[in-house]
Parts: C-alpha cells; structure tokens; sequence
C-alpha cells in the first residue's frame, strides 16, 4: 500500500468518524488541534488503525505523532514493517 492509499483511507475515516473538514487535513497541521482529540478519541483512532489496516496500536504511540503527516507516516511504517 503506498502512501496516497493511506491518506485517502485515513482521511476518509476522519471525516466520517470525526466529521473532521477535509479543508482541514493538510499534512503538516497539527492533528490533535484541528481534531480537537480527547482520550476517548485516540481509543476511537486506535480501533479504527486495526479495521482499516490490521494492526494493532496504542494511545500511546500518538504521544509522538504531531502533524497528520506524522500520523500517515507511522501507519506507513508499521504496515511496511
């Protein structure tokens, strides 16, 4: 899966799960702002990481992710390990 499949499968759910604006998915944007994320939310995230993608994820590893490139960057990572 190259990278411009996973910002459409992650930016779609996104949208649809946070009724995030598209307008507002631009690589290097601060994620957790323009989601305006609490904890819950990254339990969402995590959930769906492992339907759309099959693996396995914690909060914890958002503690490094910043930007939204930063967040497609690791789903990248992780599916290319």
């Amino acid at each position: 899966m190259d990278k411009q499949q996973i910002i459409d499968i992650v930016n779609q759910f996104l949208i649809e799960e946070f009724e995030a604006d598209a307008a507002d998915l631009v690589a290097d944007a601060d994620m957790h702002k323009a989601l305006d994320l609490d904890s819950l939310d990254y339990v969402d995230l995590v959930v769906l990481i492992d339907e759309n993608f099959g693996f396995k994820t914690t909060s914890e590893d958002f503690q490094s992710i910043i930007t939204f490139d930063d967040f497609y960057n690791f789903i990248a990572s992780k599916i290319n390990a």
